[in-house]
């Protein structure tokens, strides 16, 4: 796999016309590292699954509270790779590295900040209404997890650099090993072997950090390796700088808060199910897992997106910047598709995968069988938003890159909170089923993206191309 992408890639040219080869050179390696990331992820869920459901409801639902608490530093700290698009577009090779270093200073600075919020997180949890077995898996995943904060922060801020000039290989070279590593810990760590005690969620949790722990020093160690060093001046980038970290704050803050509004958006998503009932959590449990397994791979196009767009503005090339968007809207549709039918054509399969063992209990057993059937419907109905996604990804990222992360914020922030409103009339005003809630969910999301794309067609981003050109 790696050999493909030494002939498909080649480090230090760029072509300024946007074609699917170009997006594919950088998309294709993030996609397959978010892939990666994804995996790990599904892995844990699917280990502890064999548990009980109550393991895994807990691990969704930590999860989320603390990428909601994270995403507000890390989505911040990510707009380093349009920065650093921009400054490779514009030939300022030593700033690309400057910039990069800055995202890591403040990723050291959130750190107390994060471990401030960690009461909130608890306090969340109280108000969900969990059984007590589940209220106890939540809290021990979602504290080792937050206190290995500092190891999130920068394993979120090391592949900036390399998406930003175009370089991600490397990005997914390091997942792939971090994934291994991680699902190696996780079925020692979680059932035990040997001198090693079983820790259940716990060893799920510490193998997650152990895996990106690793692929964060993969990425440092090249980083700082000879060939970086003699192209970008790796070496010599530690100086604090004042412009440049106002910068980065001045345009990633209106991305960490639309990251953190999103996400919030989401926890009372799966907050709102998980107090419908054990059969309504599990069933959604299975949805968003096998919707990350979906989505998250596509987060690669929107880094994507944004890192050829900021170089393009950067560069001064306006047409360039909109061919390279139409041709990710391509990509991500041939993605899409393969997707739906999964979701159309298999979802019983999707769903047993994550059926309880024999030694669970009747207990857990008696929970999937009666969730099963409101799994199968959501998984199909799903499909109807999967290709309607992809212009929100593409949009999304190609804004950003642009240097228009006020409007995306704004946007983002109110699509996910009129969804988190429609499952709530539902299912709580209405009292309909936990299905019918779902249609409404996905009914909204399914339209949101068309109005990122009316902001893409108005050419407003546009400014930010003449900003560049003065």
């Amino acid at each position: 796999m790696f050999a493909f992408f030494n002939k498909l890639y080649k480090p230090g040219k760029f072509k300024k016309n946007g074609d699917v080869k170009d997006v594919l050179v950088v998309a294709l390696p993030m996609l397959l590292s978010m892939s990666f990331d994804t995996f790990m992820t599904f892995i844990d869920r699917l280990f502890l699954s064999k548990l009980g459901p109550a393991e895994m409801n807990a691990a969704l639902g930590a999860g989320a509270v603390q990428l909601a608490l994270i995403t507000f530093f890390t989505g911040a700290i990510s707009y380093t790779t349009a920065m650093v698009a921009q400054r490779l577009g514009a030939k300022k090779h030593r700033d690309c590295a400057k910039v990069f270093m800055q995202a890591i200073y403040l990723s050291f600075i959130c750190v107390p900040l994060l471990y401030l919020s960690i009461p909130l997180g608890h306090i969340i949890f109280g108000m969900e209404n969990l059984p007590a077995d589940q209220l106890q898996y939540q809290k021990t995943y979602f504290n080792i997890l937050m206190f290995g904060g500092i190891i999130n922060l920068v394993r979120n801020a090391a592949p900036c650099f390399f998406s930003g000039i175009g370089e991600t290989k490397i990005v997914m070279q390091a997942a792939f090993v971090g994934m291994i590593i991680n699902v190696v810990c996780n079925f020692f760590l979680i059932y035990g072997a040997g001198p090693i005690p079983a820790m259940g969620i716990a060893g799920a949790a510490y193998g997650t950090l152990i895996g990106n722990f690793v692929s964060t020093v993969i990425l440092f160690a090249k980083f700082f390796s000879k060939s970086y060093h003699k192209r970008f001046n790796t070496r010599h980038s530690f100086a604090f700088s004042k412009p440049l970290t106002v910068e980065l704050l001045k345009k990633g803050i209106p991305s960490g808060v639309e990251m953190f509004l999103n996400m919030a958006a989401f926890q009372l998503l799966i907050l709102m199910f998980h107090a419908l009932g054990p059969e309504s959590a599990t069933a959604s449990s299975i949805m968003f897992n096998w919707d990350m397994v979906a989505y998250v791979p596509l987060i690669g196009l929107e880094v994507a997106s944004t890192s050829l767009v900021g170089r393009y503005v950067g560069a001064k090339e306006g047409a360039a910047a909109t061919r390279s968007t139409y041709s990710g809207l391509r990509i991500g549709w041939a993605y899409s598709a393969l997707i739906g039918m999964l979701f159309i054509f298999l979802p019983g399969v999707l769903a047993d995968i994550f059926r309880p063992d024999a030694n669970a209990g009747a207990s857990a057993i008696s929970i999937f069988e009666n969730a099963r059937p409101m799994s199968l419907f959501m998984l199909r109905f799903a499909a109807l938003y999967i290709f309607v996604e992809i212009l929100l990804v593409i949009y999304a990222g190609a804004l950003r890159g642009a240097g228009d992360t006020l409007w995306v914020m704004f946007a983002s922030a109110l699509m996910n909170w009129f969804v988190a409103g429609a499952l709530y009339v539902t299912a709580y005003v209405f009292h309909l089923p936990a299905h019918y809630a779902w249609i409404a969910v996905v009914a909204v999301y399914s339209t949101a993206p068309l109005f990122f794309l009316y902001r893409w067609k108005s050419g407003k981003w546009r400014k930010h191309l003449l900003d560049a050109k003065a």
